[in-house]
């Protein structure tokens, strides 16, 4: 018991020294937070016064900045809007300029519908008279003519319309006569079928179309035929084997030899020749390209003629100058011996007047000159003309 005590006292001061540290431990604790917090709130407020102080003067050297920036920026903005609203000024123009030209390209494709319309009538009252025989063949011939004029046949007159022959067939009339140097003639036929091609532009499917077309062959070789049953080059004398079908147009000529490739070899074989505007004008013009070369021929005979009479003319005009040089020469002998005579009798005597100082001062009697030139002869006669050949 007496050792416990001692054990038991020393735990006590033990536990008591514990407690008073840790009660000692807690006011320092207690006085260090005090101590950190003001210290803390103390470093806040001076932090947030520094803070606030440099933000200000940030905040005054960035509005200073700010407003160089806003004013460069408007400095160089300047410009762009002023060519922006030059620009938007020229659009308003260009706008302006658009709605006029739409207004008028609008009335040009009014005027370009009308204008289609009124064709497609013309077109239908063109496809309506060409329907009618009388109206297709007169048309056919101011289409012949026409052509006959651009080939140049008409200064030369050398073609005859509508001339009426007799056959075994009946009363013939052609269309058209091509008069050839020596006598020749080409008959041109332009009565030519169309019914099956205007059918054949208003099918409304290829089918029928193609069919239309064929059709519109098998009438160009059936009157193909019936021209060649007629044999018009037996009616006229020295007149070329084959005749011309004319066909107005060179749609009508294609649009047979799309459906029937062989029409030209069949024209060939019953001597006719399909002839388009182009083909006829080409054959008429050598048609004239001939008649030039006979008027050729004939103005050479009427030149050769000429030039033989010319030479007679100027054989006779050199006689005519032989015979006045021969005057000229007796006419100069004779002046050369009146001259040697007045200068040997007259002017020998006449100068003494001036030797004894009694002519009158300063006139001289010259001294006569005789002729000594003789005339020129013409030289031979010219050589005849050589025939043209």
């Amino acid at each position: 018991m007496q050792n416990i005590l001692p054990v038991l006292c020393f735990i006590a001061g033990f536990a008591l020294a514990w407690l008073v540290l840790r009660w000692r431990k807690r006011e320092t604790e207690t006085a260090f937070r005090a101590l950190s917090a003001d210290a803390l709130a103390r470093n806040n407020q001076a932090f947030l016064e520094l803070a606030k102080s440099t933000l200000a003067q940030t905040q005054q050297a960035a509005r200073g900045d700010l407003d160089l920036r806003q004013q460069a920026i408007a400095d160089m903005v300047t410009p762009v809007r002023a060519s922006l609203d030059k620009v938007d000024s020229k659009i308003q123009e260009l706008e302006k300029t658009r709605a006029g030209a739409y207004a008028a390209l609008h009335e040009q494709v009014r005027g370009l519908l009308d204008s289609q319309q009124q064709l497609r009538s013309e077109t239908g009252k063109l496809v309506t008279a060409l329907r009618t025989p009388s109206a297709r063949g007169r048309w056919g011939e101011i289409q012949l003519k026409r052509v006959v004029e651009m080939a140049g046949m008409l200064d030369h007159c050398d073609f005859v319309t509508q001339t009426t022959i007799g056959s075994d067939e009946g009363r013939l009339r052609p269309d058209l006569l091509v008069r050839l140097p020596a006598g020749k003639t080409i008959v041109v036929d332009a009565k030519t079928p169309l019914d099956g091609y205007l059918l054949a532009i208003e099918a409304v499917d290829e089918v029928s179309r193609k069919a239309r077309l064929a059709d519109h062959a098998r009438q160009v070789r059936n009157h193909l035929t019936a021209l060649a049953r007629k044999s018009y080059w037996e009616q006229f004398d020295h007149a070329p084997e084959f005749a011309v079908l004319f066909l107005p147009g060179e749609c009508f000529f294609s649009a047979a030899l799309e459906s029937d490739p062989s029409l030209i070899e069949a024209g060939v074989e019953q001597n006719i020749i399909l002839a388009t505007p182009t083909t006829l004008i080409a054959l008429l013009r050598a048609v004239a390209y001939g008649w030039r070369q006979e008027n050729l021929a004939q103005n050479a005979a009427e030149i050769s003629a000429l030039g033989k009479e010319l030479f007679k003319r100027l054989s006779d005009m050199g006689e005519h100058f032989n015979k006045v040089g021969k005057n000229l020469e007796r006419a100069v002998e004779a002046y050369n011996g009146a001259v040697g005579s007045l200068e040997s009798r007259v002017m020998v005597s006449a100068r003494k007047f001036a030797d004894l100082k009694t002519a009158p001062l300063g006139v001289e009697i010259e001294q006569l000159e005789l002729v000594e030139k003789n005339v020129r002869q013409v030289q031979g006669e010219p050589e005849p003309p050589r025939p043209l050949q």
